[in-house]
């Protein structure tokens, strides 16, 4: 069984965030499959389908971005899954809005949603999707970016946004379908 694990803020005020794209593109993976996210045993929603009869489980932790961890290690105890079996999506302040970067394994990157994650599974050996939401008035003050990640998307940003979400949908499928190698060579350049 392969996992697609979407990394955002539950709750509605959180809908449209920089921080929820990973939600946004599980989502989106989830209306392409038809099926629908269901409460799981522990602090997550989870959806099961195929892809090509390969088993595949989209997962949105509901811990919150910065205790993603712990909901990601119930489902690797819960599913007996292998750090491998992960995709995990994420957003990337420091990739341009809309650009796509997939890594085998890495470090969190000042995520702390992957940090969570590499704390708790005690590894940074796990593949991750990183979606870029930079923008030109991105701060450049760490001490801002808290706030910046929790805003909503601009209007003029939408268009971009929704392309992402649909290559970022893409990508998922391309890696399971065709393996992680083959989606970095074609998700990892800059969209047109």
């Amino acid at each position: 069984m392969h996992c697609l694990i979407g990394l955002g803020n539950p709750g509605s005020r959180y809908n449209g965030t920089r921080h929820n794209i990973g939600f946004e593109i599980v989502d989106q993976v989830a209306r392409e499959l038809r099926i629908g996210f269901v409460p799981g045993k522990g602090e997550y929603l989870g959806a099961q389908g195929e892809i090509d009869r390969i088993p595949v489980l989209l997962i949105k932790p509901m811990t919150f971005m910065n205790e993603s961890g712990s909901a990601v290690a119930e489902v690797l105890e819960r599913f007996g899954l292998a750090l491998e079996d992960l995709l995990v999506v994420c957003d990337d302040f420091q990739l341009p809005l809309g650009q796509l970067r997939l890594r085998l394994t890495g470090s969190d990157g000042g995520h702390n949603g992957l940090y969570s994650i590499i704390y708790h599974l005690q590894s940074d050996q796990f593949p991750r999707l990183r979606c870029g939401i930079a923008s030109s008035f991105t701060p450049t003050e760490k001490a801002l970016m808290a706030g910046y990640v929790l805003e909503p998307f601009r209007r003029d940003e939408h268009p971009d946004v929704r392309k992402m979400v649909e290559r970022g949908s893409s990508a998922c499928f391309t890696v399971l379908r065709e393996g992680l190698t083959q989606a970095m060579n074609q998700f990892n350049s800059k969209p047109e």
